[in-house]
Order: structure tokens, then sequence, then C-alpha cells
């Protein structure tokens, strides 16, 4: 279940009501009128099943009350209600199928913004990555897969292309371009300190390294694991599974990628920093198309499923 918290202009308060007791799996509906200060007007609350909060946020922006209002969201850990389990039972579909396009709308906005915490991560991660390499060590760089924070752009930029929404796909791709840009240029500068302080060697580079060769040499096996990897992370930023990110993360060679190009153009090994570029072009060529696919295929199925419920609920 979700909990909402609206609060209304005392002029919208009556239809915001009939909204929400017209929409199937609502619940526990207060008013408290004229509470509000910041903005004035009335609050109202009530509990809604998750599958039915993507149709009420719909209606309640078509009302404006994002504009002359305010709306909030928020997950319900426990609710022990007999009319919340009646709610979740009237309400179409399951709720680990619903998507809130809102909510995912908002949270990939906040994760593809080019802000100096994600710079600073993408950048660290991408110097462990480096050691990684160097090392031939295969725990450092699933270390800085995980710490990497470059799904989140790309998660943006698929929900831009469903939703159609330019703003959304120019800001993902520039937090997305700018943040490798950078992180691959510090770890040039890193990689040139490391060699002087020799801790990094050439011949490291050069060896086989049977750890982590793949890095630099892709197949078709990386477009198949980006892809798979693209669509689990869509799902479970969907269905607020968001566990499932980390699994995610340690599954594709973006990271990684980018470190062993930096090194390797540090080191003039244009052919292993070529094919490490590859690497990482068609990764996030994976998720992208995952991803895209997968938020399409959900919105397809939703739609579906709303009509049939519509359909049963005219018959009856």
């Amino acid at each position: 279940m979700l909990h909402l918290r609206l609060i209304t202009p005392a002029d919208r308060t009556d239809a915001v009501v009939r909204l929400i007791e017209k929409t199937p799996g609502t619940t526990h509906l207060a008013v408290v009128p004229g509470a509000a200060r910041n903005p004035s007007g009335d609050i109202v609350l009530c509990d809604v099943a998750r599958e039915a909060g993507d149709e009420l946020l719909g209606g309640l922006r078509a009302l404006e009350i994002d504009k002359h209002g305010s709306i909030a969201l928020e997950n319900i850990d426990l609710s022990l209600s007999l009319r919340a389990d009646k709610a979740e039972d009237e309400a179409p579909g399951e709720g680990a199928d619903a998507v809130l396009w809102e909510h995912l709308a908002d949270a990939t906005h906040e994760e593809s913004t080019l802000s100096i915490t994600y710079v600073a991560f993408i950048t660290l991660a991408t110097m462990i990555a480096a050691c990684g390499v160097v090392l031939d060590n295969a725990i450092l760089i699933v270390g800085a897969m995980a710490v990497g924070p470059e799904f989140g752009p790309l998660a943006g930029f698929c929900t831009a292309l469903v939703r159609r929404a330019p703003r959304l796909a120019l800001r993902s791709l520039i937090a997305l371009i700018a943040g490798f840009a950078i992180a691959m240029a510090a770890t040039v500068a890193f990689s040139f300190f490391m060699d002087a302080v020799d801790l990094f060697h050439e011949s490291s580079l050069k060896a086989e390294r049977p750890n982590t060769n793949f890095i630099y040499r892709p197949d078709w096996f990386s477009f198949v694991v980006a892809v798979l990897a693209g669509a689990a992370g869509t799902l479970s930023l969907t269905s607020a599974k968001s566990g499932a990110l980390v699994g995610v993360a340690i599954s594709v060679t973006t990271v990684p990628a980018a470190a062993n190009a930096a090194v390797a153009f540090s080191y003039d090994e244009y052919r292993q920093a070529w094919g490490s570029t590859e690497q990482l072009l068609l990764n996030l060529l994976g998720i992208v198309l995952a991803g895209t696919l997968t938020l399409l295929a959900q919105k397809l199925l939703w739609a579906r499923q709303r009509e049939r419920t519509a359909k049963k609920l005219g018959v009856s």
C-alpha cells in the first residue's frame, strides 16, 4: 500500500475527494479542512493500493493539485487493516507489476543529474577498476562495478524515450557522457601518477590477465548480458526492488571498460583502448535497448490490464 498526503485549495477539495472515492483501491480517506498553511488549503489523506496509484496520480495532476497545492506519496511498510486488504483486492492487477510513472520519472531525474556526488562516485569507481585491471584482480573489478552510479542516467534515458521527455533525455545523456569523460580523464592522470610512484607497470597491462582480459575483448556474450541486466535493472526500479540493482551493477562491464581504456591510453596501448571502448559502448547500447523495451512492454501490459478491469466493472 501507498500513503497519499495532499494539500488542496479549498475550492478543489470536493473534486479531489470524489476522485479518490471513485478510484478502486483507495481507503482510509481523511479530510482536515483549513489545516494547511503553506500553501494554504485543506489536508487530504488516504491510502491507495500500488496498482491504483498511477491512475490516481494522473487524476490529481489533471486537477492541477501539483501546481496549486502539494502531492506527497510514500510506501507503507506495514498496514494491519481489513479495509486495506479489501482495497488491494479491488484494485486492478498486482502491485508488483504496477509502474508508478511519476515516481519513476522523479527518481530517474535525481539519479541522472550531473552532480558533484555523481562525478565523484563514477571517478572513484573507475580508479578502483584501474587498479583491478593492472593487478588482474577480479574482486576489485566487481567492487568498481558495484560503486559505479551509471545505471541512473541510463534508466533516466530509457524513461525519457518511453515518456517522450526530451529534457530528461538530454540531462541523462549529459550526465552519462560527461561523467565517463571526466572519470576517464581523471583515471589517465591517476595512471600516470601510479606509474611515477612505481605502482603501475606497463608490463602488467600487456600481460595475459586471465581474470580481466574480457574487458577489452567484447563479444556477443557481452551484449547478451548487458541486455539481460538492463531488463533486470529496469524491473527493479519499477517494482521498487532496489536490492536487485546491486546484482545488475556487477553484471555489466561499463566502468571497468572505461578504466581499462584510460589505463591503456596512458601507456599508448591503443588496441586495448579501442577494444575497451567497444566493450563500453556495447554494454551501454544493450542496457538502453533492454530498458526501453522493458518499459514499453510494462506500459502496454498494464494498459491492457486496466482495459480488462474497466470492462468487468462496466459489465457488473
